[in-house]
C-alpha cells in the first residue's frame, strides 16, 4: 500500500534554524509520500553490493565494522533524480541561510537486513575530507531495531532515531559520531553527503 502523509510545503524552513542552533536536524515526513514510496519500490530492484570502509586505496570490506549493502544514486534514473532534485533544493537553501559553500551531493541506497549494523564512526575528519553535511532518509518503517544513534563530541548519546519512512536526518559530518544498531527486519534508507571543495586550484577531492 502506498505511503500517505501530507506534503510539507515549508520543509526547508524547518531545517535551517534547528541546524544552525545545534548542528543536526531530524524532520519527520520531510520527503513527499509518493516519492518515498517510489524510492522504496526502486531500491528493491537495484543491484546492491556489500559496503566497505575507508577511501580509495584504503577501501576494504570489513564485516566487523559494517554489514550493509549499497547502490549509488544517479541522474539517469527518473525516481532517483527526483530525490536528488530535492537535495539540490536543500543545498541551495542551506548555502543561502547558513553560508556553507556546498557544491556537490552524493548519495547511495543502503539496505540493512536482519542482524546488519554499522559501528560508531564519523563520516569525515576535520582537514581530511570535504564532506560537510551527512543525510539519512528512511524509506520504510521499522517497529524496532535498526536505530540510528547520534553522539556529541563528548561521546554522549544525544539522539536515538527510529527508522520511519519519510524521515530525514541531517548532521555535520565531522562533528557527530553515529552508529546503526542491528536491524530486526530489512531496513532501507538513502545515505548522502554534501561536500565543499577543500582542494587546491579548484579541483574537487574524490568522494570517500
Amino acid at each position: 500500500m502506498p505511503y500517505q502523509w501530507p506534503t510539507l510545503t515549508n520543509w526547508l524552513e524547518q531545517i535551517a534554524q534547528p541546524f544552525y542552533q545545534q548542528g543536526y536536524v531530524i524532520l519527520e515526513q520531510a520527503i513527499p509520500a509518493d516519492l518515498c514510496w517510489a524510492l522504496y519500490q526502486d531500491v528493491q530492484h537495484q543491484q546492491l553490493t556489500a559496503a566497505g570502509v575507508g577511501r580509495q586505496g584504503q577501501h576494504q570490506l570489513n564485516q566487523q565494522v559494517r554489514r550493509d549493502h549499497t547502490a549509488w544514486l544517479n541522474q539517469n534514473n527518473p525516481v532517483q533524480q527526483q530525490y536528488l532534485q530535492q537535495m539540490a533544493q536543500l543545498q541551495q537553501d542551506m548555502n543561502r541561510r547558513c553560508f556553507l559553500g556546498l557544491i556537490d551531493f552524493e548519495a547511495h541506497y543502503a539496505r540493512y537486513q536482519q542482524g546488519d549494523f554499522y559501528q560508531k564512526h564519523l563520516d569525515a575528519f576535520v582537514g581530511r575530507s570535504n564532506r560537510v553535511l551527512s543525510t539519512v532518509c528512511y524509506l520504510n518503517t521499522l517497529e524496532q531495531g535498526g536505530e540510528l544513534l547520534i553522539y556529541n563530541e563528548q561521546d554522549q548519546l544525544i539522539s536515538r532515531v527510529q527508522p520511519n519512512a519519510g524521515t530525514l536526518v541531517i548532521f555535520e559530518s565531522c562533528r557527530f559520531p553515529h552508529e546503526v544498531l542491528p536491524a530486526t527486519t530489512t531496513r532501507y534508507s538513502i545515505a548522502g553527503w554534501f561536500r565543499q571543495n577543500s582542494s587546491i586550484q579548484g579541483r574537487i577531492d574524490p568522494p570517500q
